[in-house]
């Protein structure tokens, strides 16, 4: 059915026109690129049915439609222009005043991802998001909802502060009247706005005594994906406030506060089957901050395990988002997250928890980049430097600038910041590897003779010792001492004596991978036609 709105709209190209070119004469003409008022067709189509489909909560057709027409629409006929102003579709929808909002969320995301947004844009996307946010937590909502629009919305509202800060942050080129749009609008964007619109999301949903309930086995929010099929209750807010608590995750990352990002997300059992899963953009973007919050908590061993079950579940899956516009995020992501496993395991090396497909695939990317990295000079810091810069977040400064001082880029500050204190982190590590590697070798060993093997003196490498069992244990997020390294010790009358965690060997997971290839194999060969 979605495919009934998509078709060519041949009265759009004679007013979407295009400037000529220098030879062919300006003026005029090339003011009939876009105009907002004029509607073609095909988007009075789109709208009409959109709006009929939300208002009979058929959400199988407004997923096809958001997720099929609308980005078909916009790759043919908006490619370098924005959709119809909002009052220009207004008419075709009754002026409903929710529909109008929701209209006006994909406009100004259909900006920010195919166009260059304006000071006056970003300014109005939050006056936006403030109205929409306003009618879910304080009007009566009664509409059902795609996961995928209801995640795309918070995700979407998270990028647009991050972008602000970073658009907010670069004052050196700002022209007069950009700077006194920030003069003007100093509380667009406001980080305390932000942080109270997703918290509050949290609370009016109740999501937290939902998902409390469902452990009790009162309610059936994960088996229903977080709809209600019997149509009785709208799942707007409900599912809002699920993705909330990531969109809090996500935003206390960037600010550098991994402890309360992680906390935030607490109500979300990560190590289980979750509503987060549904949505590929979520369960990645839930996994990616996750793990990187606990790379910079040195809780290394919790960081890997979960990239390597997202990394595998991509490495499976991929394909099958290929036509999904998510599909290039989705592949940045991956490469992301490679980077930052190879980080975790040149800290804390755990080769036994990280499955076969995964190891081969990061040995491909990262391999001679590990092993410069477990040297600790400078050539290894420089790779730590790449592969942080590459992987992390855009970390922000949330502060709005002093705009009577002088006027240049800080919007690298926050970014700077961590990156330091991250190599910092690894500067004081630079010893424990040298350690690891005597460790390995022997089941006990005095320390007068570990220190002469590592050429310090006995107090030095009391001092060392300490180090690692400091280095290599964390603090979870209830308050336990957590170990990281696969090798510990301890020291009894001078000597030390190691106790190396033994990797559980997976027979059955070997031979079923085996048994999966070998039935591939015949299938191949049973399509082939002998002469």
């Amino acid at each position: 059915m979605a495919n009934s709105y998509d078709y060519d709209d041949a009265s759009f190209d004679s007013r979407y026109a295009r400037p000529p070119s220098s030879g062919q004469g300006g003026g005029a003409a090339a003011e009939l690129i876009y105009d907002p008022n004029f509607v073609p067709d095909s988007v009075k189509t789109f709208v009409v049915h959109l709006y009929r489909h939300i208002r009979e909560k058929n959400v199988y057709e407004i997923h096809q439609m958001y997720e099929g027409s609308f980005q078909r629409l916009s790759d043919r006929m908006f490619r370098e222009n924005p959709w119809p102003s909002v009052e220009a579709i207004a008419p075709y929808v009754d002026n409903d005043h929710v529909f109008c909002l929701l209209y006006r969320e994909m406009w100004f995301r259909h900006v920010y991802a195919r166009l260059a947004p304006t000071g006056q844009q970003r300014v109005e996307s939050w006056d936006n998001y403030c109205s929409l946010f306003g009618v879910v937590l304080h009007g009566v909502v009664s509409m059902q909802l795609p996961n995928q629009w209801l995640w795309d919305m918070v995700d979407e509202f998270v990028y647009q502060f991050q972008s602000y800060c970073q658009y907010r942050a670069k004052l050196k080129n700002k022209t007069e009247e950009e700077l006194q749009l920030l003069r003007q609008y100093d509380q667009a964007w406001n980080v305390y706005g932000v942080l109270n619109y997703l918290q509050a999301l949290v609370e009016k949903s109740a999501i937290v005594d939902i998902l409390e309930r469902e452990k009790d086995g009162l309610e059936q929010f994960t088996a229903t994906d977080g709809y209600d099929y019997e149509g009785g209750t709208s799942n707007v807010l409900k599912m809002l406030g699920y993705y909330s608590m990531i969109g809090l995750l996500r935003v206390h990352c960037l600010l550098g506060d991994y402890h309360t990002g992680l906390k935030c997300l607490g109500p979300i059992d990560i190590s289980q089957q979750g509503v987060y899963m549904i949505v590929i953009g979520s369960h990645i973007s839930i996994i990616y901050h996750y793990g990187f919050a606990n790379l910079m908590l040195r809780r290394y061993v919790e960081a890997i395990r979960e990239f390597n079950k997202i990394l595998l579940y991509i490495l499976k899956y991929k394909q099958y988002h290929q036509k999904s516009p998510q599909y290039d995020q989705i592949l940045k992501k991956n490469e992301q997250m490679y980077a930052l496993l190879a980080i975790c395991l040149s800290l804390c090396p755990q080769s036994n928890i990280i499955e076969e497909n995964v190891n081969i695939q990061l040995r491909d990317k990262y391999n001679e980049k590990m092993t410069k990295m477990l040297r600790y000079d400078d050539e290894a810091y420089a790779v730590y430097d790449e592969l942080f810069t590459y992987a992390c977040p855009k970390f922000i400064t949330p502060s709005a600038p002093v705009l009577e001082e002088s006027l240049i880029n800080y919007n690298q500050d926050a970014y700077r910041l961590q990156l330091k204190l991250f190599l910092y982190e690894v500067k004081q590590q630079q010893s424990l590897s040298g350690l690891r590697s005597f460790l390995k070798l022997y089941s006990a060993i005095s320390i007068g003779k570990l220190a002469a093997y590592m050429e310090v003196d006995e107090s030095t490498m009391r001092t060392i010792l300490l180090a690692y069992k400091h280095k290599m244990h964390s603090v979870d997020s209830d308050g336990k001492i957590i170990p990281n390294a696969d090798i510990d010790f301890y020291i009894s009358e001078d000597i030390i004596h190691v106790v190396e965690s033994k990797p559980t060997k997976h027979y059955g997971d070997y031979f079923l991978r085996q048994v999966l290839k070998f039935e591939e194999m015949i299938s191949e060969l049973d399509r082939v036609k002998l002469d």
